[in-house]
């Protein structure tokens, strides 16, 4: 019988670390699948309900326009994807739209808007939002490009609870995706918004063409973060039409899950979200992906321009599975 890796081999109590190597992370990634899943589940039972799964609502606030040129992304404007671009939503219909995603069972509800960084009144009505929907009883979360340090704090006295800002990719091939703002611009941000004192959103995107030692490499970066992402969501690529990754060769469905159990196994009080791309995947990916220890999901038929699972459908999978909201 193998043994299971060195690397692995912490208690419990001190699995929570912040040193890994990329060749610990490799090792990790590279085991048999069936070794691999038996450690994510083991440790993912250790630190949460193994039938419980966190529910959050994305909706777009400020959708098209966004000068970064991001390939993947439909509503960047190098990429003609026909996405009519729409001015940021008045607050009233935000919150209409929160109390709508807390009748449906969500717990979070995320705000998303298409800009490098927010601006001027815009960032006063999305303070505003903030505050009226966390008065709505639900946790607040915003992903709107580039932070600094006072917009971090303005966002914090809101009543923000968690920021989404994405690595994507690792450093070395993140210029492959992106040009008009750097890696080290990302965790710039991330580290305003830690120091606020607003909870870390922060994963990346799988199936942008990038091979195994990237995906080893983005963990690593996330797993080394001073403090873990409160959440990590895994993306699967979205191809839209008229984007520079459109005819990209999807990512195999295994590999998939093993980022996810690789992601549980280094950061394993985070939840892990099985975000963008779930339209694509079967039921027993999904079933699989949980298994593996993911534990949060966008809930709802949109994820900002691209689509989800309607709620019919997750609600059928969560009781075919045994699953239910945290």
């Amino acid at each position: 019988m193998s043994k299971p890796s060195a690397c692995l081999s912490d208690k419990a109590e001190n699995v929570v670390r912040h040193d890994w190597s990329r060749d610990q992370v490799r090792a990790v990634f590279d085991q048999p699948f069936n070794e691999l899943l038996f450690q994510a589940q083991t440790l993912h039972r250790q630190y949460f309900d193994p039938n419980a799964v966190q529910v959050s609502t994305l909706l777009s606030i400020k959708t098209g326009g966004c000068p970064e040129d991001c390939n993947y992304c439909p509503q960047s404007v190098h990429h003609d994807t026909g996405l009519e671009p729409e001015h940021l939503m008045e607050v009233e219909a935000v919150v209409t739209a929160a109390k709508r995603a807390r009748q449906a069972g969500a717990t979070r509800f995320c705000m998303g808007a298409a800009w490098r960084n927010p601006k001027g009144r815009n960032f006063e009505r999305v303070l505003e939002m903030v505050s009226r929907v966390q008065a709505e009883g639900l946790e607040t979360c915003a992903t709107l490009g580039m932070l600094d340090a006072g917009q971090a704090l303005e966002l914090k006295q809101a009543g923000l609870d968690y920021y989404n800002h994405n690595l994507d990719t690792s450093p070395e091939f993140y210029g492959d995706i992106i040009t008009t703002r750097t890696y080290d611009d990302r965790l710039e941000t991330l580290a305003h918004v830690r120091e606020s004192g607003i909870n870390v959103c922060c994963g990346g995107i799988v199936g942008l063409g990038e091979g195994r030692e990237d995906r080893v490499a983005l963990l690593c970066e996330l797993a080394n973060l001073p403090e873990h992402p409160g959440s990590v969501p895994i993306n699967q690529l979205v191809k839209v039409e008229g984007t520079p990754l459109e005819q990209q060769t999807d990512i195999d469905a295994i590999e998939f899950v093993r980022t996810i159990a690789t992601a549980r196994i280094l950061m394993p009080a985070s939840r892990v979200r099985l975000s963008a791309g779930r339209s694509e995947m079967t039921d027993e990916m999904q079933a699989l992906c949980f298994f593996a220890g993911a534990n949060s999901i966008f809930y709802g038929e949109k994820l900002l321009t691209t689509g989800n699972p309607d709620t019919a459908r997750d609600d059928a999978l969560f009781d075919k599975l045994g699953l239910h909201p945290a």
